[in-house]
């Protein structure tokens, strides 16, 4: 690893996206998402499947306050242990003192909370904070005095906690409790929630560790590990890094952590003891250094990955980063969909085989694309290569947005590249698909990720260290940068994701040397670079970095063509053999049925009338958006009317115009047919 290269996210106080494409989704983030997340965890959004999560809290909370007006004549509930998730008998009547719903639900309010933390920083809200601070009081009411912070056992009972660490996740609610808890602190100086995290992380710090007589667990849910980098980040306390590197030390040791839990879980219970743990499911087959293939639940690797990603470069560990650039070969040559979604199959959430890429039942959760940005800019703030920012720009654009409804009200777990409602509806093999999306789910990870990418974008945009400011995504903003004791506010205007230009002006009181680095993009053809001709300029793994002594005015004008591309899949993706994506930009394309009728499997592009490909702006549901007109043949059967089978004769085709829309703004005009792959 070339230390010198090393680099971080901007403090995004530092940043105000201005960008016309991504202000509206952070705007619809902001007075749209947030506050219907809000209500939603609340049980208060009609139609949609409850949450319970800040039910939870007030139930813990009214807990922890009884047991300090009692002191010694307290006594704690029996333990009710009910399962993965639990549901109450009567919906509309939940008991005020029982948890319900899903054992990590605590998660939700966490993303939640540092959604709302990004969102403060482009928007001050007052309102919105005062919300924010009367739940986070709630949240902390809710800890136990020990420290630890999760409602599943603190109600249940704590005997029994940190005893299934497999699928009970009280370590991924500590990791997006510490995520959330360093963002509010960071976008507002309060730092109540940041003191309960460092508490449950204390807690956890003292019965984890190589030490004799310390639990030798680790996360089944990773996040933790990225988490507690953070977490050390904010607070400067080494014992959480330590922790984390803790954790991915001892993943896929031997004997395995997990079955060894399970062997003294079914002992405790008086039950046989069977084993049971899937291993690659939760990455922990192999110790994290020796892996080389993405395998099991992609979420969950997506977020190991990043955490590995993290310590590797705080502790100059060259063989997990080298782990880490061959899990990223793995995933980017083997197991990436063109809309840069992970996770081919239901079947666990998970990685298929290598090259097994179903458009019809890909699962390709949102959550898995989300996590596939967060260890590409941890890949980037080690070694700056644009691919590592391609596919980040790709998974964004395409699978993240996709995640949720143009109007950010209704949201996709699962995000297919092929459609067709009566098959969701009628094949079992389908029943994880949706055609239209849903207001919310009983296991809601995805609409608040959603939330805290778009308000966080920034984060994704830009990295920086003493000497150099990258640019990965290129996002309409105001940057500002220290360089040799001045000050340079960069103003980034761009036209991308529609038309490929874009131009940063600097703005300095006093002339500052720095180097400027601008990434350029894999989809583009023979990009152009304008720039002061007293600018030295080295081009490296596809950035180009123009060094200099930078003076108010001075501007970068670039130009990146803009073509409408035709993509064939590898022969190994039997799913695409004879079939072509289309991509203009950072944009997977899709044709839909409310442009092109039914039977979108009927429709060949026709290649050979490349020229009259049209390029024209329009909306969607009032979201403006660049649209394509693909010249196409649309084949009709030679079988007679009604026939299932007939003697075979070349299908006659007709000309016809396919119209194709941007991927992520599918399934926005109502219940339809769509596909992203067509034949050729």
């Amino acid at each position: 690893m070339k230390k010198e290269f090393f680099s971080g996210p901007l403090d995004l106080r530092r940043v105000k996206i201005t960008d016309r494409f991504w202000r509206r989704e952070q705007e619809l983030v902001r007075t749209q998402v947030i506050p219907y997340q809000w209500e939603a965890l609340n049980d208060r959004v009609e139609g949609a499947e409850p949450s319970y999560c800040m039910h939870n809290f007030r139930a813990a909370a009214r807990m922890m306050a009884e047991k300090r007006e009692k002191g010694d004549a307290y006594q704690a509930p029996g333990c009710t242990f009910r399962g993965f998730q639990t549901v109450p008998e009567d919906p509309a009547h939940p008991e005020p003192g029982r948890f319900y719903g899903f054992v990590f639900q605590d998660t939700d309010f966490s993303k939640w909370i540092e959604a709302v933390a990004y969102s403060l920083t482009q928007h001050p809200d007052p309102e919105l904070e005062r919300t924010a601070d009367e739940a986070i009081d709630l949240v902390c009411a809710a800890q136990h005095d020990s420290g630890y912070l999760d409602t599943y056992y603190i109600i249940n009972g704590m005997d029994r906690a940190f005893t299934n660490l497999r699928d009970h996740h009280e370590l991924y609610c500590l990791g997006h409790l510490a995520e959330g808890a360093a963002a509010y602190y960071q976008a507002t100086g309060k730092d109540k929630l940041l003191r309960a995290a460092c508490r449950f992380a204390d807690y956890a710090v003292e019965h984890f560790g190589p030490e004799p007589g310390k639990c030798k667990g680790y996360p089944g849910h990773e996040i933790a590990e990225m988490a507690l980098v953070r977490l050390y980040e904010a607070t400067g306390e080494e014992k959480y890094l330590n922790l984390s590197r803790f954790f991915l030390d001892q993943r896929g040791t031997r004997p395995y952590y997990f079955e060894e839990e399970l062997r003294q879980r079914c002992e405790y219970e008086r039950q046989p003891y069977v084993p049971s743990t899937n291993h690659e499911y939760h990455q922990s087959h192999l110790p994290v250094r020796e892996q080389s293939e993405a395998v099991g639940h992609a979420v969950r690797a997506g977020y190991l990955y990043s955490g590995m990603a993290d310590v590797a470069k705080r502790t100059g560990d060259e063989a997990m980063f080298a782990a880490c650039r061959r899990l990223w070969d793995s995933i980017v040559k083997e197991k990436l969909y063109i809309t840069g979604g992970v996770g081919g199959t239901v079947h666990g959430e998970a990685f298929s085989y290598p090259f097994d890429l179903p458009n019809d039942a890909a699962y390709s959760e949102t959550c898995a694309a989300i996590a596939l940005v967060f260890f590409a800019r941890r890949m980037l703030e080690i070694s700056p290569e644009a691919r590592y920012a391609d596919v980040m720009e790709r998974a964004l654009y395409n699978t993240a947005l996709a995640g949720m409804a143009l109007d950010g009200k209704s949201f996709f777990y699962v995000n297919p590249l092929e459609a067709e409602p009566s098959a969701c509806r009628r094949d079992k093999r389908l029943e994880h698909v949706r055609a239209v999306r849903q207001k919310w789910f009983g296991c809601a990870c995805c609409p608040p990720n959603i939330a805290r990418l778009v308000s966080s974008l920034a984060s994704y945009a830009y990295t920086e260290n003493d000497d150099t400011l990258w640019t990965h995504l290129y996002v309409g903003s105001t940057v500002t940068k220290q360089a040799g004791g001045n000050t340079l506010r960069l103003e980034m205007e761009t036209e991308i994701p529609w038309q490929g230009r874009a131009v940063m002006t600097v703005h300095t009181d006093a002339p500052a040397e720095c180097t400027l680095a601008f990434r350029i993009p894999g989809w583009c053809g023979q990009a152009s670079v304008s720039a002061p001709g007293d600018k030295a300029r080295t081009d490296r793994e596809g950035y180009c970095y123009l060094t200099g002594v930078w003076r108010d005015g001075d501007a970068v004008a670039l130009d990146f063509p803009m073509d409408v591309h035709f993509v064939a899949a590898s022969p190994r993706v039997r799913e695409n053999t004879g079939k072509a994506a289309v991509i203009r930009g950072p944009i997977t394309y899709c044709a839909e049925e409310a442009d092109n009728g039914r039977d979108l499997h009927l429709y060949r592009l026709d290649l050979a009338r490349r020229e009259d490909i049209r390029v024209a702006s329009e909306d969607i549901q009032g979201f403006p958006v660049t649209v394509l007109r693909i010249p196409a043949l649309k084949e009709r059967s030679s079988l007679p009317n009604g026939a299932l089978y007939g003697a075979y004769a070349p299908p006659a085709l007709g000309p016809a115009v396919l119209k194709l829309i941007p991927y992520f703004a599918w399934a926005n005009r109502g219940e339809g047919e769509m596909r992203v792959w067509t034949r050729v």
